[in-house]
């Protein structure tokens, strides 16, 4: 009788439910930089384009600042030569082969061989102006981009904080974390993204500044060459 009642009870005793586990929801970089809304969306577009301006600007003057260091070692001692041995033309011939900013300035300065030291050494300095102009062209908007990438990126906080804060005064007292999420994600991921530009705008600006001193210090040395050589021919 006792084994019937306990299988009795067995049979009636309520089954456990298992535990729901709670799936974890993935959110793509895509999504990400998609899901700010109409606002956070024409930010992002803007830093982008900043984004894909400062890598070309880099990238094309570091190759055009590599060209313009490239100099033979012997240039100056076959200007030197040519000027000793009264071959002028054949100097200036040399220096408009020579496709360097360097060659330039000697250039320049063998085309005033005759008159005063003064003069020449004004016309070289002119001409390394202009030089240093051709190497350090748009240089400057990589620096515009380095401040103006982390701005623009703090507009997009400030808009998607905006947006929030909105939501949550015509929530009418019933605020839902997912019709907020619309703007928190401008606020978090244009920031994250403005200050990515800005850092790499920066490095690059601050990396073609050294490379540019360093072309600029050679200009000077070989320009000093130059004028010591007219100034002692012998």
């Amino acid at each position: 009788m006792s084994l019937a009642l306990q299988a009795d009870t067995l049979s009636t005793a309520p089954t456990s439910i298992p535990a729901t586990v709670p799936t974890e929801k993935t959110l793509s970089i895509i999504e990400l930089l998609t899901s700010g809304g109409l606002a956070g969306q024409l930010i992002m577009v803007s830093l982008f384009l900043m984004l894909f301006v400062a890598l070309y600007l880099y990238f094309e003057r570091l190759m055009a600042i590599k060209a313009a260091s490239t100099i033979d070692v012997s240039f100056m001692t076959q200007i030197r030569e040519h000027i000793r041995s009264g071959k002028i033309d054949t100097a200036k011939l040399l220096c408009a082969q020579t496709h360097s900013p360097v060659a330039k300035l000697i250039e320049k300065g063998i085309s005033r061989i005759g008159k005063s030291l003064d003069d020449i050494n004004t016309a070289i300095e002119n001409a390394g102006k202009l030089e240093i102009y051709k190497l350090e062209k748009n240089v400057s908007l990589l620096a515009t981009i380095s401040g103006a990438g982390p701005m623009t990126g703090f507009l997009g906080t400030v808009v998607g904080m905006i947006q929030a804060f909105h939501k949550m005064a015509t929530g009418g007292g019933q605020i839902e974390v997912g019709a907020l999420s619309e703007g928190i994600y401008t606020a978090m991921t244009t920031t994250v993204v403005g200050l990515i530009v800005g850092i790499i705008a920066y490095v690059g600006y601050n990396h073609l500044v050294v490379k540019t001193d360093k072309i600029v210090h050679q200009m000077e040395a070989h320009a000093v060459d130059f004028l010591d050589l007219l100034n002692d021919p012998a």
